[in-house]
């Protein structure tokens, strides 16, 4: 399955890529019914690193090991999952200098286990996700 979003932010790429290369900024950005926690928040995002989460999807707690695959700042990252709920996960995210802002580029390709009809379920969740990230970005940045 693939998940495609665009997200323009007033602000410098510069800046907002640094953001996301915090490591500790995930938490900020991603619904609080996830329960979510970077449990290496202090890491230097650089390519080959290893991010570790803690997580709850509808009461079950979760593990999430991701690797920064692709590191070229400040235009794209890309992390994969090494460990966790899905088969394959796969989110690139890119930075382009627009308009005097930046666009936000998120591309996920993603597998789950149990076939398309957990598949459809988990892209709504997956839906509901980006879109509180969306609205955390634009209290943060400004929304244009």
């Amino acid at each position: 399955m693939r998940f495609e979003s665009t997200l323009w932010l007033p602000r410098p790429r510069q800046e907002v890529f640094a953001f996301f290369a915090d490591a500790a900024n995930l938490e900020a950005i991603t619904p609080p019914w996830l329960h979510f926690h970077v449990l290496n928040p202090a890491l230097v995002i650089q390519q080959g690193v290893l991010i570790d989460y803690r997580l709850s999807l509808y009461g079950i707690p979760l593990r999430w090991q991701s690797e920064i695959s692709r590191w070229d700042p400040p235009t794209v990252f890309v992390d994969e999952q090494r460990k966790g709920p899905y088969r394959r996960w796969v989110h690139t995210h890119t930075f382009a200098d627009e308009r005097g802002g930046t666009r936000i580029g998120d591309a996920v390709e993603f597998e789950v286990p149990f076939g398309w009809l957990v598949g459809r379920f988990v892209m709504r969740d997956v839906n509901r996700i980006f879109a509180f990230r969306e609205q955390a970005l634009r209290q943060r940045f400004g929304s244009g």
